[in-house]
Protein backbone atom coordinates (compact mmCIF):
# COMPACT_ATOMS: atom_id res chain seq x y z
CA UNK A 1 0.00 0.00 0.00
CA UNK A 2 0.93 3.79 -0.93
CA UNK A 3 -0.42 6.61 1.11
CA UNK A 4 -1.04 9.72 -0.66
CA UNK A 5 1.45 12.61 0.83
CA UNK A 6 0.30 15.79 -1.77
CA UNK A 7 -2.69 16.36 -3.92
CA UNK A 8 -1.57 19.80 -6.43
CA UNK A 9 -3.77 21.32 -8.93
CA UNK A 10 -2.01 21.50 -12.24
CA UNK A 11 -0.74 25.30 -12.87
CA UNK A 12 -2.05 24.91 -17.02
CA UNK A 13 -5.24 22.60 -16.35
CA UNK A 14 -7.17 23.72 -13.05
CA UNK A 15 -9.29 20.89 -13.34
CA UNK A 16 -6.52 18.21 -13.45
CA UNK A 17 -4.63 17.22 -10.42
CA UNK A 18 -1.04 15.94 -9.52
CA UNK A 19 -1.27 12.80 -6.78
CA UNK A 20 2.15 12.64 -4.50
CA UNK A 21 2.84 9.35 -2.73
CA UNK A 22 5.10 8.51 0.30
CA UNK A 23 8.35 7.36 -0.83
CA UNK A 24 11.37 6.72 1.12
CA UNK A 25 13.10 9.72 -0.09
CA UNK A 26 10.00 11.69 0.73
CA UNK A 27 6.94 12.52 -1.32
CA UNK A 28 7.49 11.85 -5.01
CA UNK A 29 4.98 12.82 -8.10
CA UNK A 30 3.01 9.59 -9.38
CA UNK A 31 0.54 10.60 -11.46
CA UNK A 32 -2.20 13.05 -12.58
CA UNK A 33 -6.37 12.58 -12.31
CA UNK A 34 -8.97 14.96 -13.66
CA UNK A 35 -11.03 16.80 -11.07
CA UNK A 36 -14.05 13.88 -12.29
CA UNK A 37 -11.87 11.13 -11.27
CA UNK A 38 -10.74 12.83 -8.05
CA UNK A 39 -14.14 13.39 -6.64
CA UNK A 40 -15.71 10.18 -7.52
CA UNK A 41 -12.83 8.20 -5.81
CA UNK A 42 -12.66 10.95 -3.09
CA UNK A 43 -8.87 11.20 -3.10
CA UNK A 44 -6.86 13.08 -0.22
CA UNK A 45 -3.95 13.41 1.67
CA UNK A 46 -3.11 10.10 3.66
CA UNK A 47 -5.76 7.90 1.47
CA UNK A 48 -3.90 4.51 1.00
CA UNK A 49 -3.66 2.88 -2.51
CA UNK A 50 -2.84 -0.01 -3.47
CA UNK A 51 -1.32 -1.12 -6.51
CA UNK A 52 -4.19 -2.21 -8.29
CA UNK A 53 -6.25 1.04 -6.87
CA UNK A 54 -3.31 2.93 -8.73
CA UNK A 55 -3.14 0.95 -12.01
CA UNK A 56 -7.46 1.21 -12.12
CA UNK A 57 -6.82 5.20 -11.44
CA UNK A 58 -4.27 5.59 -14.59
CA UNK A 59 -6.66 3.49 -16.64
CA UNK A 60 -9.19 5.83 -15.56
CA UNK A 61 -7.91 8.54 -16.00
CA UNK A 62 -6.37 7.71 -19.48
CA UNK A 63 -9.90 7.00 -20.91
CA UNK A 64 -11.53 10.48 -19.25
CA UNK A 65 -8.84 12.32 -21.42
CA UNK A 66 -9.64 10.77 -24.16
CA UNK A 67 -13.38 10.97 -23.45
CA UNK A 68 -12.35 15.11 -23.01
CA UNK A 69 -10.79 14.98 -26.30
CA UNK A 70 -14.47 14.32 -27.63
CA UNK A 71 -16.13 16.09 -25.85
CA UNK A 72 -14.19 19.36 -27.04
CA UNK A 73 -14.45 17.84 -30.83
CA UNK A 74 -18.37 18.22 -30.12
CA UNK A 75 -18.04 21.75 -29.09
CA UNK A 76 -17.72 23.55 -32.19
CA UNK A 77 -20.38 21.43 -33.82
CA UNK A 78 -22.28 18.61 -33.59
CA UNK A 79 -20.97 15.36 -35.13
CA UNK A 80 -21.94 12.01 -36.81
CA UNK A 81 -21.05 8.71 -35.20
CA UNK A 82 -18.71 8.30 -38.29
CA UNK A 83 -17.00 11.39 -37.94
CA UNK A 84 -16.37 11.16 -33.90
CA UNK A 85 -14.73 7.62 -34.74
CA UNK A 86 -12.68 8.99 -37.20
CA UNK A 87 -11.58 11.77 -35.25
CA UNK A 88 -10.77 9.43 -32.32
CA UNK A 89 -8.20 7.03 -34.64
CA UNK A 90 -6.73 10.07 -35.83
CA UNK A 91 -5.88 11.35 -32.41
CA UNK A 92 -4.65 7.61 -31.63
CA UNK A 93 -6.70 7.43 -28.95
CA UNK A 94 -6.37 3.47 -27.54
CA UNK A 95 -8.58 1.16 -29.86
CA UNK A 96 -10.08 0.01 -26.75
CA UNK A 97 -11.84 2.89 -25.23
CA UNK A 98 -13.36 4.14 -28.62
CA UNK A 99 -16.59 1.96 -28.21
CA UNK A 100 -16.88 2.74 -24.75
CA UNK A 101 -16.55 6.40 -25.61
CA UNK A 102 -19.55 6.44 -28.28
CA UNK A 103 -21.77 4.75 -25.73
CA UNK A 104 -21.12 7.12 -23.58
CA UNK A 105 -21.64 9.68 -25.68
CA UNK A 106 -25.08 8.24 -27.46
CA UNK A 107 -26.09 8.03 -23.59
CA UNK A 108 -25.53 11.42 -22.48
CA UNK A 109 -27.69 12.22 -26.11
CA UNK A 110 -24.35 13.93 -27.91
CA UNK A 111 -23.58 11.87 -30.48
CA UNK A 112 -27.18 11.42 -32.24
CA UNK A 113 -26.88 11.03 -35.98
CA UNK A 114 -31.09 11.57 -36.46
CA UNK A 115 -30.18 15.02 -34.83
CA UNK A 116 -27.32 16.01 -36.64
CA UNK A 117 -29.44 15.17 -40.15
CA UNK A 118 -32.09 17.91 -39.03
CA UNK A 119 -29.85 20.50 -37.74
CA UNK A 120 -27.77 19.98 -41.19
CA UNK A 121 -31.21 20.12 -43.53
CA UNK A 122 -32.25 22.86 -41.42
CA UNK A 123 -29.10 24.83 -42.02
CA UNK A 124 -28.68 23.95 -45.47
CA UNK A 125 -32.25 24.82 -46.34
CA UNK A 126 -31.60 27.98 -44.80
CA UNK A 127 -28.19 29.97 -45.56
CA UNK A 128 -27.08 27.54 -49.26
CA UNK A 129 -28.55 27.47 -52.54
CA UNK A 130 -28.01 23.97 -52.53
CA UNK A 131 -30.86 21.35 -53.49
CA UNK A 132 -32.37 18.05 -51.53
CA UNK A 133 -30.19 15.70 -53.68
CA UNK A 134 -27.26 17.31 -52.94
CA UNK A 135 -27.89 17.45 -49.18
CA UNK A 136 -28.54 14.06 -49.42
CA UNK A 137 -25.14 12.95 -50.77
CA UNK A 138 -23.49 15.25 -47.98
CA UNK A 139 -25.33 13.75 -45.27
CA UNK A 140 -24.24 10.24 -46.35
CA UNK A 141 -20.79 11.13 -47.27
CA UNK A 142 -20.73 12.16 -43.46
CA UNK A 143 -21.23 8.58 -42.42
CA UNK A 144 -25.50 9.24 -41.71
CA UNK A 145 -27.26 6.28 -42.79
CA UNK A 146 -28.87 6.25 -46.16
CA UNK A 147 -32.18 5.36 -44.24
CA UNK A 148 -32.02 8.54 -41.86
CA UNK A 149 -30.96 10.54 -45.36
CA UNK A 150 -33.86 9.85 -46.78
CA UNK A 151 -35.90 10.51 -43.97
CA UNK A 152 -34.72 13.62 -42.96
CA UNK A 153 -34.54 14.89 -46.93
CA UNK A 154 -38.47 14.93 -46.73
CA UNK A 155 -38.08 18.22 -44.54
CA UNK A 156 -36.74 19.78 -48.11
CA UNK A 157 -40.19 20.11 -49.40
CA UNK A 158 -41.12 21.04 -53.58
CA UNK A 159 -42.26 24.53 -52.13
CA UNK A 160 -39.02 25.22 -50.32
CA UNK A 161 -37.10 23.83 -53.57
CA UNK A 162 -39.27 25.77 -56.41
CA UNK A 163 -38.85 28.83 -54.44
CA UNK A 164 -34.94 27.99 -53.88
CA UNK A 165 -34.25 27.30 -57.13
CA UNK A 166 -36.44 30.43 -58.59
CA UNK A 167 -34.59 32.70 -56.23
CA UNK A 168 -31.09 31.56 -57.90
CA UNK A 169 -32.62 31.29 -61.51
CA UNK A 170 -33.77 35.02 -61.10
CA UNK A 171 -31.01 36.25 -59.72
CA UNK A 172 -28.73 34.51 -62.30
CA UNK A 173 -31.04 36.26 -65.15
CA UNK A 174 -30.37 39.79 -63.85
CA UNK A 175 -26.01 39.08 -63.77
CA UNK A 176 -25.86 36.99 -67.64
CA UNK A 177 -26.58 39.42 -70.30
CA UNK A 178 -24.74 38.53 -72.92
CA UNK A 179 -25.96 35.32 -73.19
CA UNK A 180 -29.05 33.80 -75.51
CA UNK A 181 -32.07 33.04 -73.65
CA UNK A 182 -31.99 29.53 -74.81
CA UNK A 183 -27.99 29.40 -73.58
CA UNK A 184 -29.20 30.49 -70.19
CA UNK A 185 -31.85 28.10 -70.03
CA UNK A 186 -29.48 25.32 -70.86
CA UNK A 187 -26.68 26.38 -68.11
CA UNK A 188 -28.88 27.50 -65.70
CA UNK A 189 -31.31 23.89 -65.83
CA UNK A 190 -27.63 22.01 -65.71
CA UNK A 191 -26.54 24.26 -62.57
CA UNK A 192 -29.96 23.37 -60.97
CA UNK A 193 -29.03 19.47 -61.62
CA UNK A 194 -25.52 19.71 -60.11
CA UNK A 195 -26.98 21.61 -56.93
CA UNK A 196 -29.35 18.53 -56.16
CA UNK A 197 -32.61 20.21 -57.31
CA UNK A 198 -35.20 17.14 -58.58
CA UNK A 199 -36.49 17.53 -61.98
CA UNK A 200 -39.99 18.27 -61.32
CA UNK A 201 -38.84 21.39 -59.41
CA UNK A 202 -35.93 22.49 -62.46
CA UNK A 203 -39.03 21.89 -65.25
CA UNK A 204 -41.50 23.84 -63.53
CA UNK A 205 -38.91 26.47 -62.55
CA UNK A 206 -37.62 26.63 -65.82
CA UNK A 207 -41.39 26.73 -67.34
CA UNK A 208 -42.17 30.07 -64.95
CA UNK A 209 -38.77 31.52 -66.36
CA UNK A 210 -39.45 31.04 -69.90
CA UNK A 211 -42.99 31.92 -69.87
CA UNK A 212 -41.76 35.61 -68.45
CA UNK A 213 -39.16 36.16 -71.08
CA UNK A 214 -37.32 39.09 -71.67
CA UNK A 215 -37.06 39.30 -75.42
CA UNK A 216 -35.70 42.84 -75.35
CA UNK A 217 -32.62 41.53 -73.32
CA UNK A 218 -32.16 38.74 -75.74
CA UNK A 219 -31.95 41.24 -78.29
CA UNK A 220 -29.39 43.05 -76.52
CA UNK A 221 -27.07 40.09 -76.35
CA UNK A 222 -27.66 39.11 -79.95
CA UNK A 223 -26.76 42.05 -81.40
CA UNK A 224 -23.63 42.17 -78.66
CA UNK A 225 -22.53 38.27 -80.28
CA UNK A 226 -23.75 39.23 -83.87
CA UNK A 227 -21.62 42.37 -83.93
CA UNK A 228 -18.30 40.00 -83.08
CA UNK A 229 -19.36 37.90 -85.64
CA UNK A 230 -19.75 40.83 -88.27
CA UNK A 231 -16.67 42.24 -87.38
CA UNK A 232 -14.53 38.79 -87.37
CA UNK A 233 -15.73 37.48 -90.79
CA UNK A 234 -16.42 40.67 -92.30
CA UNK A 235 -12.46 41.02 -93.04
CA UNK A 236 -12.99 37.71 -94.96
CA UNK A 237 -16.69 37.22 -96.50
CA UNK A 238 -19.03 39.36 -98.47
CA UNK A 239 -22.48 38.80 -99.26
CA UNK A 240 -24.57 35.46 -98.81
CA UNK A 241 -21.33 33.90 -97.55
CA UNK A 242 -20.70 36.71 -94.50
CA UNK A 243 -24.24 36.10 -93.85
CA UNK A 244 -24.44 32.59 -93.54
CA UNK A 245 -21.33 32.67 -91.39
CA UNK A 246 -23.30 34.13 -89.22
CA UNK A 247 -26.33 32.87 -89.27
CA UNK A 248 -24.28 29.90 -87.73
CA UNK A 249 -22.34 31.59 -85.11
CA UNK A 250 -25.97 33.18 -83.77
CA UNK A 251 -27.47 29.83 -84.14
CA UNK A 252 -25.02 27.76 -82.67
CA UNK A 253 -25.15 30.93 -79.49
CA UNK A 254 -28.91 29.59 -79.20
CA UNK A 255 -30.94 32.37 -80.72
CA UNK A 256 -33.92 32.31 -82.31
CA UNK A 257 -34.51 31.86 -85.76
CA UNK A 258 -36.81 34.93 -86.25
CA UNK A 259 -34.10 37.28 -84.60
CA UNK A 260 -31.37 35.97 -86.47
CA UNK A 261 -33.08 36.93 -89.53
CA UNK A 262 -34.31 40.13 -88.22
CA UNK A 263 -30.07 41.04 -87.12
CA UNK A 264 -29.38 40.05 -90.78
CA UNK A 265 -31.99 42.70 -92.59
CA UNK A 266 -31.14 45.34 -90.34
CA UNK A 267 -27.02 44.96 -89.75
CA UNK A 268 -25.46 42.98 -92.91
CA UNK A 269 -25.27 44.52 -96.35
CA UNK A 270 -26.31 42.06 -99.48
Amino acid sequence: MEKISRITTQKKNKQRYNIFLTHEKGDQYSFSVDEAILIEYRLHKGMELSKDLIEKLKENDNFYKSYSLAINYLSYRMRTKKEMYDYLLEKEVDENYIPDIMDKLVEESLLNDEQFAELFVNTRISTSSKGPQLVKRELIEKGVSTRIAEETIKKYTYEIQYEKAMKWVEKRLKTTKKDSLQKQYQKMQATLMQKGFTYDVISDVMEEVKNNQDTDKEWDALMYHGGKLLRRHGRKFTGFELQQKIKEGLYRQGFPFEQINKFIDEQVKE
